[in-house]
């Protein structure tokens, strides 16, 4: 299992590359999930309403097997993918790159696409800090409130992050802590009374 993945760490705009008159202007956001992809793409198309072409590619989860690239009116393959191939390049996922043009009145014919599109993605993706992440779960823990110390003490220890806690008779704990952690900590659990927990993945 793959316990962690590699991304941007902050947006990344207005890259410019001018080739026969065309301006290429490039685009990268770290996105999670469509919505984050869906905002992305509609700040680019209303900061760009006049652009002759938005076109992009995205990588969305742990292998990147969420993904799309998109020509918007550029022939076929000459514009999506050469973006989409600087993402496997990088290896990197949870990332849209979006490259906006306006054409200048030359055409720069496929491979003249290919070659800009592919050079504006990349420039762009050079720009960006990429960050390992690692994967992350939650956890609902139940337990005694006299066992408050011995549970604290065991999530510190596994670099746990508390999001939620209801401290009653019966204690309800959230928690957030690395997906690698996640067998240790259920077998330290397991193995002590009144406790009942269970993963919200």
């Amino acid at each position: 299992m793959t316990f962690e993945y590699k991304t941007i760490e902050n947006p990344i705009e207005n890259t410019l590359i001018k080739e026969k008159g065309s301006k290429f202007i490039g685009f990268a956001y770290p996105v999670n999930n469509e919505s984050e992809l869906k905002t992305a793409l509609e700040k680019v198309r209303e900061e760009h309403p006049k652009a002759t072409h938005h076109c992009y590619a995205f990588r969305m989860g742990m292998n990147g097997e969420n993904y799309r690239a998109n020509d918007d009116g550029e022939p076929s393959g000459s514009a999506g993918l050469p973006i989409y191939n600087q993402l496997l390049a990088h290896e990197i996922t949870n990332v849209l790159v979006i490259v906006v043009r306006y054409y200048g009145g030359t055409k720069l014919g496929v491979s003249g696409l290919v070659k800009t599109y592919k050079e504006s993605a990349k420039m762009t993706l050079e720009e960006a800090s990429i960050i390992t992440k690692e994967l992350e779960t939650q956890i609902e823990i139940q337990f005694n409130f006299n066992q408050q110390n011995t549970i604290f003490t065991l999530l510190s220890r596994f670099d746990a992050k508390v999001l939620n806690f209801d401290a009653n008779e019966n204690c309800i704990l959230t928690a957030s802590l690395k997906l690698i952690q996640k067998e240790n900590i259920s077998e330290k659990l397991s193995e002590m009374q009144y406790v009942t927990f269970e993963f919200k993945d």
